[in-house]
This record gives C-alpha cells, sequence and structure tokens, in this order.
C-alpha cells in the first residue's frame, strides 16, 4: 500500500541530518543535497575497516567486493533494473562522455542527433563534441518558453531512418519540467535511435522504472539523493554488451565492468547503499526494498506536492516576480526572475536570512537562453523541506522585494 502525507513525518526524517542543526533552509537541493548521517557512517566504516582492491582472497578484498555487489543491487531496486547493468563512474557527466565517445565511432556523415533545450548541459556539450568529431548533424528539440511544457512531437517531428540519438531529460533541473518519455521512447525505437536519458533531477522525486520510461540509456548521480558524489548508467543490457568503450588491457571486458575505468570508490558505493536504504525507510513498512521504495516515494511526492502548492501561493502574492516553473507535470523545483531585483541580490539577501536558494542558470544553458534570461533563483524541495521553510522563504522575499531602493 501506498504512503500517503500523512504517513510522512519530516521531523522524523530530519532528525538523521547534522546539517540542518545549525537552522538554515536549504533550498539547493537540485544542485545537492544534505547528507543523512546513516550515509556519512557507511563512508567512515567502509574506510575504517579493512579494504583493498576487490576479490575473494582476503578480508580486505572481501569487503570492497562486497561493498560493489551491495550498491548495484541497492541501484537496481532504486531503479528498477538489473544490477548487472549498473554502471558506476566519477559523474553523470563523465559516464556520458564515455558513453558519448563510444557511440560516436559508429556514425558517419549524413547520420543525425537530436538534442533537447529543455537539458542540462551534461546531457547538450558531450553530445556536441562527438557530433562534431563525427560530422554530423545535430538537431534540437524545444520546449514552450511561456508554459515550460515540451511537447513530445518537438522530438517526433524531427525523427528520421538517419536519426542514431536522442538526448533528453527525464526532468528539467531549472524548471522541473518532466516530458512524456514513453511517447519519445516508443518514436525512437521505431527509427532505431537510441534514446539516453538524463535522470539526475528526476530520480530524485520519483519512483523511477528506467524500463517502463522507455531509457536504452539512464544515467543519475546519487548526491542528488541523500547520497555521496559519484554517477550512475543503467540501460539495456543487450546495447550495454554491444559498446565497447576505451579502457586498460588488465580491466575486465565484462558489463558493467569494462565501462568502469580504474579502481572504484568503494567507501562512496557502500555510501550509495545506505542512501538507497535510507530512501527506502522514509516511511517505515514491509516489503522489499523496492516495495519500500515505492511507499517511501508516493508519501514523499505527496509531502513535496503540497509544499511546492504552499510555495507557488506565497509567490503569486508577492510583487514582480515571475515563476517559469509552470509545466503540468513537474517536480517541486521552481525557477524564478523578478522585475525590479536581481537574482544575485534576491539570493543574497535570501542567504543573509538562513536560506540557501542560489542565482544563476545551473548549467542549463540552453533553457536559460531559450528562455531568454541571464539567470534567476532556483528553489527546490526535499525529502528534508518543510512548511516553516517555506513560511520562511516567503517572508524574506517579500521583505526584499518590498524595501524600497
Amino acid at each position: 500500500m501506498a504512503g500517503t502525507t500523512e504517513q510522512y513525518d519530516v521531523s522524523r526524517v530530519r532528525e538523521h541530518f547534522p546539517a540542518l542543526r545549525t537552522g538554515r533552509a536549504h533550498f539547493d537541493a537540485p544542485g545537492g543535497t544534505q547528507t543523512p548521517e546513516p550515509v556519512a557512517r557507511a563512508v567512515y566504516d567502509a574506510l575504517t575497516a579493512p579494504l583493498s582492491n576487490r576479490g575473494r582472497h582476503t578480508q580486505a578484498a572481501r569487503n570492497a567486493d562486497d561493498i560493489v555487489v551491495g550498491a548495484r543491487a541497492a541501484m537496481g531496486d532504486l531503479l528498477g533494473v538489473d544490477p548487472g547493468t549498473v554502471v558506476f563512474g566519477r559523474s553523470a557527466t563523465a559516464l556520458t562522455f564515455i558513453v558519448a565517445r563510444t557511440l560516436a565511432r559508429g556514425w558517419q556523415p549524413g547520420d543525425e542527433i537530436i538534442l533537447s533545450r529543455l537539458d542540462h548541459d551534461a546531457n547538450v556539450g558531450p553530445w556536441l563534441v562527438a557530433a562534431r568529431r563525427a560530422g554530423v548533424e545535430v538537431k534540437w528539440a524545444d520546449f514552450d518558453a511561456g508554459t515550460g511544457e515540451f511537447d513530445p512531437a518537438s522530438v517526433i517531428g524531427q525523427l528520421t531512418d538517419s536519426t542514431r540519438l536522442v538526448a533528453l531529460t527525464a526532468a528539467s533541473n531549472l524548471l522541473g519540467t518532466q516530458p512524456n518519455l514513453a511517447e519519445v521512447a516508443a518514436a525512437t525505437r521505431r527509427v532505431s535511435a537510441v534514446l539516453y536519458v538524463d535522470g539526475v533531477h528526476h530520480t530524485a522525486h520519483n519512483f523511477v522504472d528506467v524500463p517502463a520510461l522507455g531509457a536504452d540509456l539512464y544515467v543519475c548521480s546519487p548526491y542528488k539523493f541523500l547520497g555521496p558524489h559519484c554517477g550512475v548508467l543503467t540501460g539495456r543490457a543487450d546495447l550495454l554488451r554491444d559498446l565497447a568503450p576505451d579502457k586498460l588491457r588488465p580491466s575486465s571486458d565484462e558489463v558493467p565492468e569494462r565501462f568502469e575505468l580504474g579502481t572504484l570508490p568503494y567507501e562512496l558505493l557502500a555510501g550509495v547503499t545506505a542512501a538507497v536504504d535510507f530512501l527506502a525507510d522514509l516511511t517505515p513498512g514491509d516489503g522489499t526494498r523496492r516495495e519500500r521504495l515505492q511507499d517511501s516515494f508516493a508519501a514523499l511526492e505527496q509531502h513535496e506536492d503540497a509544499l511546492r502548492r504552499r510555495l507557488e501561493d506565497g509567490l503569486a502574492a508577492l510583487p514582480g516576480v515571475t515563476v517559469h516553473s509552470r509545466a503540468a507535470r513537474r517536480t517541486p523545483t521552481l525557477f524564478m526572475t523578478f522585475e525590479n531585483r536581481s537574482a544575485a541580490e534576491i539570493s543574497a539577501h535570501l542567504e543573509a536570512d538562513g536560506i540557501d536558494a542560489p542565482a544563476g542558470t545551473f548549467y542549463a544553458y540552453e533553457t536559460a537562453r531559450h528562455l531568454g534570461v541571464s539567470g534567476g533563483v532556483r528553489v527546490g524541495l526535499a525529502p528534508y523541506s518543510t512548511q516553516e521553510e517555506i513560511d520562511r522563504l516567503i517572508v524574506s522575499l517579500g521583505n526584499c522585494l518590498n524595501r524600497v531602493g
């Protein structure tokens, strides 16, 4: 049975976050969440136990091997995929560069790829570099700047037999917009193109089922959902087997190891498992970890949606605020600009009031350019966000906007 808002005890959740004891309100979760103590403890325990390169011949080697196997299983549960398809890397960006270089070996002049103006540059830049080197055409799928909506037709209408790749976010890190990936996926399959999905922002707010989304390849970052700084890639097992990335000669040629360059950060992977376990326990219950994750995310979504509506109502009463996050289906992330105040000024005022809500374009260069803005303030919610923090934000923002001079 899915959780409900009443079952979501945010006070209980917050008890596990040492960083929250300072009293600051953290609305910077889209850039990286705060870390719960069990995750930090898992990292510490991994580093202070016997540890070496993974294997089965010593306790230190077995510890490392067990950590890797456990982390693959945890991410398999979080994303709804076979643990044998879970690849770890330095970051989502680094993993995307590896895949882009590898896929582009099979491209040639006359081929095409489609990129989205809704995306973070991590799902744009690597493909632009690869396309330039391979001499293939780049097409762009736009979103509606007035509503933030992304029409699947902006991709589907450009697909041809020459399309080799579509790169599209599952949720915009700037606007929160969540495109209809399944509709795009069905169309890309008809032309045998690869759908590469940036799930970095999406994974933090949704119960993820990668096969149901239709993604051929899917990348995310654990530090956006309470974990350590690293990246995760998964996808179709047959596609991963067909890809042959550059690697050292001693490195395994098996999937997923063939994509993992050098020794893995075992301590961080221990933290990844702890983060997934923490998410599964947001609303305590019974069942498998995957089932508990589904319940927890159902409750989290209701909690965050209620806070988002409270935030939007408060912003609507303030003068000179333009909220660009307006898509019907979106994460609890709001990007806003101001009539008589710069984003930097607003962010600095909030910071002085103990509220972290940064200003900028947040590496979504194409998105900001399409909106016609040079930057704005982004407010993102997390499992530890509260109504009281929303109210603090609205009061502080109002004081700044109503100030003369």
